[in-house]
């Protein structure tokens, strides 16, 4: 059983009197009353990050794919609780110094603070990040409109590429390698884009499960499908060297998430806004693929014009 099969069955029926849960098939909780916007994500050692030899990078990697749940959403986060569960060695002191100070440089960079939280004492190493803004409005995952443009910010596969050389999967010059590996740590979430988000996405969703996997979660209460360009899909100068010398196919790499950029849709129309932002903003606006009608089946096609086949849609969480 995937989790969307789970939440179904067992707790959706828990927030149908609550109309701020959004069917429990959302990003976020919004409450449009108090415009109050809040998301929560738990991350464990060994799923959502390797190891804990560098509490510092793995501490900002979860701040930053816990508050993307929010930017997605055109909300501006403001606030955070963190709970953490581990022992001595996982909390020594040397290592919460370390996670300290990368919350103090974090909440500096996106204007956030730290509300509160939680520890227990553990041998399983996890934490669980609460996430809150404040908006009138934000976009929604199941909004997408028939004959929408598909967009994504940044590039994708730069994470999951870092991931496969931690893990020894992939051997690269130490110059690449750190590139990428910095990419797994830092996503270049994209806060700037924000309170722009809103005046053109009509759905939205943060790159985390991957591209497709995400993409077939924003139409998943629709009758709607789409075509992706292979070719149109963002990747950095050094992952393009890399699949060349590595004869590597750029769909598998990409569609691996853990990008945390923002896929969204638009109408035609917004275009231009789409690319002025773009360009004012100096990041990377994509346009990808067509939303399509659900008659249509859906489908990513190659740089020659053809169908591809998609063994890999990205990561799902299986109980």
């Amino acid at each position: 059983m995937h989790e969307f099969e789970l939440i179904k069955k067992y707790f959706s029926k828990l927030s149908k009197s609550n109309k701020s849960s959004l069917n429990l098939n959302d990003d976020v909780f919004f409450d449009k009353r108090k415009n109050l916007v809040i998301s929560i994500d738990t991350y464990n050692e060994g799923s959502h990050f390797i190891n804990f030899k560098k509490p510092e990078l793995v501490i900002k990697k979860i701040i930053r794919s816990s508050i993307s749940d929010l930017i997605c959403k055109g909300v501006l986060p403001k606030f955070y609780f963190i709970s953490g569960s581990g022992n001595k060695k996982t909390f020594s002191k040397q290592n919460l110094s370390k996670i300290s100070k990368s919350l103090a440089e974090e909440q500096k960079k996106y204007g956030i603070f730290l509300c509160g939280g939680d520890t227990i004492f553990s041998n399983k190493l996890s934490f669980s990040i609460t996430s809150v803004g404040y908006s009138k409005k934000i976009i929604y995952r199941n909004k997408a409109k028939l004959n929408d443009d598909i967009y994504v910010t940044g590039n994708l596969g730069d994470s999951f590429t870092g991931l496969q050389i931690l893990k020894k999967r992939l051997k690269v010059k130490k110059q690449i390698k750190d590139y990428f590996v910095q990419k797994y740590f830092l996503p270049d979430i994209q806060i700037n884009l924000t309170k722009y988000l809103l005046n053109f996405a009509n759905s939205s969703i943060d790159i985390s499960d991957g591209i497709i996997a995400d993409l077939e979660k924003m139409i998943n209460k629709q009758n709607l499908s789409y075509t992706l360009s292979e070719n149109n899909i963002p990747i950095s100068d050094n992952l393009i060297e890399l699949i060349k010398s590595k004869r590597l196919k750029k769909l598998n790499i990409i569609s691996n998430g853990d990008d945390y950029q923002v896929l969204f849709t638009a109408n035609p129309s917004k275009r231009r806004i789409i690319k002025n932002s773009s360009k004012n903003l100096g990041i990377k606006i994509t346009m990808i693929g067509k939303i399509n009608s659900g008659t249509k089946i859906s489908n990513v096609i190659s740089q020659k014009g053809k169908q591809l086949v998609i063994k890999n849609k990205g990561h799902i969480h299986q109980f």
